[in-house]
């Protein structure tokens, strides 16, 4: 049995981080469902941005560049076709699993990760207009974005809450997340409108990689997600949760993201083997997915009670990292750079439509 099988079968959700149309048109999505055990898909503005490089969207682009789109709204059409024929794709999947799984998941612009409002009105709009019921709204979990969270939770709008790097932001999203439920409880509304909460891993390695002595390499990224595990698990367990369950909610999953090792000298699967976790969910980019696929291992699964995280994240303190107060620059200095993957993608969407006008 192949790893990325094993994983799936041990109750992890392995999901693609990476969408283009030419996946679509080739069936190499297709491939990666029915071969890879892959049940869902993330995207943001810099695979986009790849994508549109590669040429695959000139007919696409040709077409629509006479309507008078903004580079925006252009943009979103070509995100929403593809991301409606992922979902179709998908669709099967959340059908038989009754909407846990068989995800996608489209972003609100990074321009507005610290604007309530305006987030607020953007995911509204983009569910509205990508009618598929498998489709997530990607929200940052900055402390503007919070209450746009549970705002569009308590509106129905289903959100992956993106941009979490540590317990403690893992925490703050599940309170926005089960507030929004609950206003959908009071109002008797059906309390069902699923969410996932994204943590990101590599990034943190990156971050100490010169702080720290060879002892303590690759593994603050690890450590932190022991503790967001922990976090996880003791609010599945929470009376809060099981109060709003019983009234019909569900769970919002943790989702490990930013899996691609990038440190070439640490294992190629790093943040897939050392965060296997049944309901849980990691997602992956495609060199990431083909190399768990051919040579990855699928070791024990993370202990609930966070293991050793507490004695790891002490040595990383011992060496003078704060990492409470890395989490907050990681999450800042994550949304510009989603600012500077959009710019990037507004001016090649406008190159390119000039261009091919």
């Amino acid at each position: 049995m192949k790893a990325t099988q094993a994983l799936h079968e041990r109750g992890q959700s392995l999901w693609l981080d990476n969408i283009t149309r030419g996946m679509l048109d080739s069936g190499r999505i297709r491939r990666y469902i029915e071969g890879y055990a892959v049940t869902g898909l993330t995207s943001n503005p810099s695979i986009f941005d790849k994508a549109i490089e590669s040429g695959d969207y000139d007919d696409a682009i040709h077409a629509k560049a006479g309507k008078g789109l903004s580079s925006e709204d252009l943009f979103f059409e070509l995100a929403i076709e593809d991301l409606q024929r992922a979902a179709d794709e998908f669709l099967p999947i959340h059908e038989r699993t009754d909407g846990i799984d068989g995800w996608v998941s489209l972003e609100v612009s990074p321009l507005l990760a610290y604007d309530t409002a305006a987030t607020i009105e953007a995911a509204k709009t983009l569910h509205r207009r990508a009618p598929r019921r498998n489709l997530l709204i990607k929200i940052p979990g900055t402390t503007e974005g919070l209450p746009a969270i549970t705002e569009c939770v308590a509106s129905g709008v289903p959100v992956n809450v993106t941009l979490l790097f540590s317990a403690d932001h893992y925490r703050a999203a599940a309170d926005a997340y089960l507030t929004g439920v609950q206003r959908r409880v009071d109002e008797d509304l059906d309390p069902a409108v699923c969410s996932v909460a994204s943590v990101f891993m590599s990034r943190w390695d990156v971050a100490v990689a010169d702080m720290v002595p060879d002892r303590l390499k690759d593994q603050l990224g690890l450590a932190v997600g022991l503790d967001t595990y922990r976090a996880y698990r003791r609010l599945m367990d929470s009376d809060r949760m099981q109060r709003l369950e019983n009234a019909g909610a569900r769970v919002q999953r943790l989702l490990w993201a930013s899996t691609r090792t990038k440190d070439p000298a640490a294992s190629d699967t790093l943040y897939v083997h050392g965060l296997a976790a049944p309901f849980t969910i990691n997602t992956m980019p495609d060199d990431t997915l083909e190399a768990f696929y051919d040579h990855g291992e699928v070791g024990d699964p993370m202990p609930a009670d966070g293991g050793d995280a507490d004695e790891v994240l002490a040595r990383f303190a011992d060496t003078g990292v704060d990492v409470a107060a890395l989490a907050e620059k990681l999450q800042r200095d994550g949304a510009k750079k989603f600012v500077t993957a959009w710019n990037d993608l507004m001016t090649r969407v406008s190159a390119q439509s000039a261009s091919l006008v």
